[in-house]
């Protein structure tokens, strides 16, 4: 349950706006509707950088109020002993490396990550790390698909991936992106397998037309009452 949903839900022009207020309230609503699915949800924009304490406290604010299963976290060697303050305290934890879109200011833009033998090497050491700190699995994003194949083949826990390449052990991608619910700019890892939102624009399109010529509500939309009821109705009214 990403943090992603700032953008796709809430109207943000990024994630960096999204609290822990938000995270909690679309986690509960989540976990009620996912049955025995694994709930994991993300940490937001510094609910977790500032101290261990901070994200230990969070951390048990998603599971303890969002119903989360688990939490999910952005940075590699930096947040080490936040990943094991959480683990310590019994709450499985995700990493994310690559584009990690919290850090997006720092990165200049969305940009892919780990082009570089300096930059990958930096990734391929995050994973390493984060895994040691006790990280149960780790997004990659938007990194070479080479780069997250040599990744996955080092770490004994599993990689998730998003524009990340088929080398994975899985995939994540944010269904509204999937489902075409939205227009303009799609990402390029971001494969569309219906396109929902021009279904949806059409019919939205519809209801105004029908509505204001009065083709809609029909009267198959509509309940009855006898004409008896409403002649007696009116004779009241009159007094």
């Amino acid at each position: 349950m990403g943090d992603s949903l700032g953008m796709v839900m809430l109207g943000y022009e990024d994630t960096l706006s999204v609290t822990m207020d938000d995270m909690i309230h679309h986690s509960k609503a989540v976990a009620r509707g996912a049955g025995q699915a694994m709930v994991v949800t993300d940490l937001p924009f510094m609910s977790y950088q500032v101290s261990v304490q901070d994200a230990l406290y969070n951390a048990g604010r998603l599971v303890k109020e969002g119903r989360a299963h688990a939490v999910k976290l952005e940075g590699g060697e930096e947040v080490c002993p936040q990943i094991s303050a959480i683990t310590q305290a019994a709450i499985p934890v995700m990493a994310h490396l690559g584009l990690t879109p919290q850090s997006v200011n720092a990165f200049g833009g969305f940009k892919v990550q780990g082009r570089d033998l300096d930059a990958a090497w930096k990734i391929i050491q995050s994973a390493l790390a984060v895994e040691k700190a006790g990280a149960f699995a780790v997004v990659l994003e938007c990194v070479p698909a080479k780069l997250a194949g040599l990744i996955s083949s080092l770490l004994s826990i599993p990689t998730i991936g998003i524009g990340a390449g088929a080398g994975c052990d899985g995939q994540v991608l944010v269904y509204q992106d999937m489902t075409g619910m939205y227009g303009g700019h799609s990402p390029k890892f971001a494969k569309k397998f219906v396109d929902i939102g021009e279904h949806m624009k059409a019919a939205f399109g519809q209801y105004i037309q029908q509505t204001k010529n009065g083709e809609f509500p029909a009267l198959e939309h509509t309940f009855t009452i006898d004409d008896e009821i409403i002649e007696k109705l009116k004779q009241r009214i009159l007094g």
